[in-house]
């Protein structure tokens, strides 16, 4: 553990060799990026951190957005004392690694996005109703129990109607999705300046592969590899050929 703005952040490190730091997606932790940890471990000294209110690691005191989250993971970097790193970033973790490329380039050797997140997503109808029925129910539902003061009553509604995501947040966490969720990484892509590896799942369903086309055409020196039968995590889905997709980029 380390104490970053009054937070325990919980990290690991495995390895001997150049520094490679890990960034889970939301919801997720450490655990669910230990298969990257493994391939890598063998020729990098290999970091990766439950970010703030994932894990073992404490809450911020305030809703983030994902700058808040580039921030910590740069002063975890400066208290690891690391000088160059490659990232390698897994849905919101990507997002944040993105920001990292963009505010300090010179830190940032390598980028791998996997099935990144950073972009808002195509809007249809059906998504529109969706949302506004949402608030309406929403707000029917604090018509109906204006008597009850405490958050027992809008648990319940969340619980019921809220996205899966959003369900599973609550407090300081729920507003921090709701923060970061709304914002657009598109216009800052062209000013990533590190050679970037992007692997997406054709089948992923919440960061859709044409999302990964947008960022392939958008960031100058990067590839994408498509994981033909992959969904959101790619990494597990297929991953065999990502660890020898993920070897050439960083090793040879």
């Amino acid at each position: 553990m380390v104490t970053i703005e009054n937070m325990n952040i919980n990290y690991i490190c495995e390895g001997k060799g150049a520094n490679v730091l890990i960034l889970h997606g939301w919801g997720a932790s450490i655990d669910t990026v230990m298969p990257i940890v493994n391939i890598l471990k063998e020729h990098f000294r290999v970091y990766a951190i439950d970010l703030p209110g994932f894990g073992k690691s404490e809450k911020p005191e305030f809703p983030f957005s994902s700058q808040d989250y580039a921030r910590i993971v740069k002063k975890f970097i400066d208290l690891m004392k690391i000088d160059k790193v490659t990232l390698i970033g897994h849905s919101f973790g990507g997002k944040i690694s993105i920001l990292m490329a963009v505010n300090h380039p010179e830190i940032v050797e390598k980028l791998v996005l996997i099935d990144s997140a950073g972009l808002i997503p195509r809007r249809n109808m059906k998504y529109y109703i969706k949302v506004y029925s949402f608030k309406t129910l929403k707000l029917i539902y604090r018509i109906i129990f204006y008597w009850n003061k405490n958050n027992e009553t809008m648990e319940k509604f969340y619980s019921k109607f809220g996205s899966a995501d959003y369900k599973n947040a609550s407090g300081v966490m729920r507003k921090t999705l709701v923060k970061v969720i709304n914002e657009n990484l598109r216009p800052i892509l062209k000013r990533i300046q590190c050679p970037t590896l992007l692997i997406w799942g054709d089948e992923d369903k919440d960061t859709p592969l044409y999302m990964g086309k947008i960022m392939e055409e958008e960031i100058p020196d990067s590839g994408l590899v498509v994981l033909e039968g992959a969904g959101h995590f790619s990494y597990l889905d297929d991953y065999y050929k990502f660890a020898a997709v993920l070897k050439v980029f960083l090793i040879n």
